[in-house]
């Protein structure tokens, strides 16, 4: 098997830092969620473009209608996750917000049930209710503290089944083009997606203060092109469990970051619903068989 130059776990320490500093940057702006999300969705498909009309372009051609319509989906439910959980870091904290958004697994899983009508395994429904009951540990400790906070959780919870939703829809179409070409369609239909919304909800495009800008171009950068990309990397040495894994560990960090930067202290529902949720996911997408007699696959 080809060596790789680093270590992986190196990029998917990093890549999971790269994530978790979302919900930090997203705390630090004073712009409105959507303008937030378009901004960050712009400055990606800037960054990106001088690869992707050098080398993929070609790769346009072999979309169908059918793929155009389902990337296009894809494109506006990633727009409204990313203003529901934008807006959700307006009510609750950033620790409730990023673990409920890791229920994505678990959202995914019903999505291919009720769809694709894909069987409901005894370990799928033990790790669902597992972290559901973590759900409802952090929802009841932010109720305890302003019912704002358990809106702020139900707005991240949307957010989580959005995305979900984009997954669905682009699956099939990732399957046929490079991620480049696909990242860049999808994003750039977000980005529209957005505009439009901005426009209809009379939210201001500008001007804002330099530090803005900076928060704007650092989620395009850090969490977006850096983290994500670090994972796919990875994935040439390293088998998908381990980065399902390690992406778990990204509410953990926004905790982290949290506390520090933004003096964010953590409830006892917090921690305890945390790590229950964090347990049933991990429960769920964990191959332990896999796992425990090798972390790296045989993909050279």
């Amino acid at each position: 098997m080809e060596k790789p130059a680093i270590h992986p776990f190196i990029p998917i320490v990093i890549g999971v830092f790269s994530v978790a500093l979302s919900a930090i940057f997203v705390k630090m702006t004073t712009a409105d969620s959507g303008v937030t999300a378009f901004y960050r969705m712009l400055f990606s498909i800037l960054i990106m473009s001088p690869v992707f009309f050098m080398k993929y372009t070609q790769e346009i051609k072999v979309l169908s209608r059918r793929d155009w319509v389902f990337t296009s989906i894809a494109g506006i439910f990633l727009a409204f996750h990313f203003i529901l959980w934008f807006e959700s870091l307006n009510y609750t904290s950033v620790a409730s917000s990023t673990v409920l958004v890791t229920l994505q697994p678990l959202f995914a899983f019903a999505g291919t049930y009720f769809f694709f009508k894909e069987r409901l395994s005894a370990k799928t429904l033990i790790s669902g209710a597992i972290a559901v009951l973590g759900s409802v540990l952090i929802g009841y400790g932010d109720f305890k503290i302003s019912g704002m906070a358990l809106y702020g959780d139900i707005l991240a919870l949307i957010a989580c089944a959005l995305i979900t939703a984009y997954l669905l829809f682009g699956q099939d179409v990732r399957k046929r083009i490079s991620l480049v070409t696909y990242t860049f369609v999808v994003y750039g239909v977000s980005t529209i997606t957005l505009f439009f919304y901005i426009l209809f909800k009379g939210e201001s495009f500008g001007p804002y203060p330099a530090s803005e800008w900076m928060w704007f171009l650092l989620l395009a950068i850090i969490p977006n092109l850096l983290g994500h990309t670090l994972f796919n990397w990875s994935l040439k040495w390293v088998s998908t469990n381990v980065i399902s894994i390690a992406i778990l560990f990204e509410p953990v960090g926004a905790a982290i970051l949290a506390y520090y930067i933004l003096g964010e202290m953590l409830t006892a529902s917090q921690i305890i619903g945390g790590s229950v949720v964090l347990a049933g996911i991990i429960f769920f997408v964990a191959d332990f068989k896999k796992i425990k007699t090798r972390f790296f696959s045989k993909r050279g």
